[in-house]
């Protein structure tokens, strides 16, 4: 398994433009940045990538985690890891919010895993969703993809743009060969990481630019 931890700076210290939720913009300060990679077919079989992330007042800095399996015998593992961190989110950093875009295939797909690997875990019992992408319809009254969402808010990637049936397929293979993933190249596992940490990093700088960008059309 894959274990990284990532830091990005966070040049913005006052936050004007953040979404405001119930008269309250400051709820990414008590917030997770969640999304997942994953494999469905007819039911969810594995999480390729956790990504998550908070940010830290004290350092200006968006801390990232991330899990990505090498092997169907890390499912379990990956699971256990994905507890932990809600956990320690919840009871060491008092977090109480997880923000997605359409997170709710997400929330499906661990709630689901966790249930079936006897986890007794699920996000929704301890963490209210704040999900963009119905925030953005709510505002728009028309539906949008992240990648569009992005270009909208002047996000430019790093990383280039991965489909999700690639990803699928890719998890696919990793399910079904023990050694699959130790012959994919070095640059791939780099770029479904950096893909993922850009994601996450995406509902960060989406959140708390929200109202420079998104305005009601009046």
């Amino acid at each position: 398994m894959i274990i990284k931890e990532s830091t990005l700076k966070i040049e913005e210290s006052d936050f004007p433009y953040s979404l405001d939720i119930n008269g309250r913009s400051d709820l990414f300060k008590n917030s997770i940045f969640f999304d997942l990679e994953h494999y469905v077919y007819k039911k969810p079989i594995c999480i390729g990538v956790f990504g998550a992330a908070y940010y830290d007042e004290e350092s200006s800095e968006l801390k990232v985690t991330q899990y990505m399996m090498e092997n169907k015998h890390e499912l379990e593992e990956i699971l256990k890891l994905s507890k932990q961190y809600f956990l320690d989110m919840k009871n060491k950093f008092g977090k109480e919010y997880i923000v997605t875009f359409s997170g709710n295939n997400d929330f499906i797909v661990i709630d689901y895993l966790l249930k079936k690997y006897k986890l007794n875990y699920i996000l929704g019992d301890y963490f209210e969703g704040i999900d963009l992408q119905k925030k953005y319809e709510q505002v728009k009254k028309k539906s949008i993809g992240l990648k569009a969402l992005e270009c909208e808010c002047d996000i430019v990637r790093e990383s280039e743009v991965i489909s999700g049936s690639t990803l699928a397929k890719t998890f696919g293979k990793i399910m079904k060969d023990d050694n699959y993933f130790s012959r994919m190249p070095e640059e791939k596992k780099e770029k479904i990481l950096l893909y993922n940490m850009q994601d996450v990093a995406s509902l960060f700088y989406i959140y708390t630019n929200w109202n420079k960008y998104i305005r009601d059309e009046e």
